[in-house]
């Protein structure tokens, strides 16, 4: 009988325990109301990756999620963990991909060492904790890590607070900051004299992104804000042109040597011209007519504000990258290194490799859908299945469509699990558990 007594207690103190661990950690008991700046420098070759601290800086005011602190809806190429030492129970994670992870895919990675900008931002914590960030390459295994502990109280934190210096303001307000997800357009190779024209190219843009689901439906969970940073000189820079301007983010094309492909090579920059201001993500809209443009999960969006050929798909494509998460569905097979190799599921969720397609699509996929999937014939369908060729490589990658708006332009839509990934991202970012 006593011993039954004590397994009976023990049982109740272990679910009792379980239950405290699974309590969902509270913002207001880890958190202030303000922001945290990390500064880290990204560096290495195509095998090789180095983490370090340039800076941290503050600001008042938290613009991102404040529930499902301590989930990751989706990995990326690289994750920030916040940890506190005290208990070592995880209360906020952000997960990221960069620049400088594309480009160890290229030939040039194999020649020489570089160095990326990734600034990234927390909230800023009432008492010490540690934070780890994490490297993975295309296998998804950590290639570097750096741990460190953030003090609040440190003096050398550079509070920025009183330091907005950039023109902005609300373009579209959905609700308080809180509970919406705060979408930032950036002007870039704008003169003064041409914010006029930015503000309307940023309406249309939110047009161009409302015409599309799930951003229709779900417009009322997003704040845009138009952030209008002069230039010197209009235009973007095209290098293989030799045409270089003096713009607010200094952004060029022929990024990695590739025609169209547009970003800016200081991210610090980006951020310093935010300070202050409510962001959690980025779409920089450059005044060029030259086509082009780039995503980087939880990073930005940059495309081609003027382009005569297809702006504003572009820029719902390369948001789809940028916010949801999303991979090329498009192939040609000129890369210089496979990004998606057959033995790991990549993490995008509208890509398989089969390797754990469970965790994918395949809940959608209508009765009697072989694997893979032949083509219909169909023009522009987005009939669910899983056909191969993704992610640039026409061999074992498949995608959730024949046609979809992260493959092609012409097609008018997101295909339906693009377009689940997405909704299931605004809902992890505005609901609570």
């Amino acid at each position: 009988m006593i011993k039954r007594i004590l397994q009976a207690t023990l049982l109740l103190f272990t679910v009792a325990n379980l239950q405290l661990a699974a309590r969902p950690v509270k913002f207001d008991e880890v958190f202030t109301d303000s922001t945290l700046r990390i500064d880290y420098i990204f560096s290495g070759t195509n095998r090789t990756q180095h983490i370090a601290i340039s800076s941290l800086s503050k600001t008042k005011g938290w613009y991102g999620r404040r529930h499902q602190l301590d989930r990751l809806l989706l990995k990326g190429n690289g994750q920030l963990t916040m940890i506190d030492p005290a208990t070592g129970d995880t209360v906020y994670r952000h997960g990221f991909s960069t620049l400088f992870q594309e480009w160890q895919s290229t030939e040039e990675a194999t020649q020489l060492e570089k160095s990326f900008e990734n600034p990234y931002i927390v909230p800023l914590p009432k008492r010490p904790l540690d934070v780890i960030c994490t490297l993975t390459d295309t296998h998804n295994r950590v290639m570097a890590e750096l741990r460190h502990r953030i003090n609040p109280h440190d003096i050398l934190i550079r509070d920025r607070s009183n330091e907005q210096r950039t023109l902005w303001r609300y373009i579209r307000k959905g609700g308080d900051s809180r509970d919406c997800i705060d979408v930032a357009f950036v002007a870039e190779g704008f003169t003064g004299a041409q914010m006029p024209d930015f503000l309307t190219m940023c309406d249309s843009s939110i047009m161009a992104l409302t015409a599309h689901e799930p951003y229709k439906s779900m417009i009322e969970r997003f704040n845009f804000v138009a952030i209008m940073p002069t230039s010197n000189e209009d235009g973007i820079s095209i290098p293989r042109k030799n045409w270089w301007y003096d713009t607010a983010l200094g952004s060029h094309y022929d990024t990695f040597y590739s025609d169209r492909y547009l970003t800016i090579p200081s991210v610090g920059k980006l951020y310093d011209l935010s300070t202050g201001i409510p962001f959690e993500h980025f779409i920089i809209l450059a005044n060029t007519e030259e086509y082009g443009g780039g995503g980087i999960f939880n990073s930005y969006t940059i495309a081609s504000a003027k382009s005569h050929r297809a702006k504003l798909e572009v820029i719902v494509h390369e948001f789809g990258h940028s916010f949801g998460g999303l991979g090329d569905e498009y192939y040609y097979d000129d890369q210089y290194e496979t990004m998606y190799p057959s033995d790991t599921e990549p993490w995008e969720p509208n890509l398989t490799t089969l390797v754990d397609f469970d965790s994918k699509w395949k809940d959608m996929l209508p009765a009697g859908t072989p694997i893979p999937t032949k083509p219909s014939g169909k023009n522009l369908t987005t009939e669910i299945g899983v056909y191969e060729g993704g992610g640039y490589q026409s061999k074992g990658v498949y995608r959730p469509a024949q046609e979809c708006r992260m493959k092609i332009n012409q097609v008018k839509e997101l295909c339906p699990v693009c377009q689940r990934a997405i909704r299931r991202l605004i809902d992890f970012y505005t609901l609570p558990e």
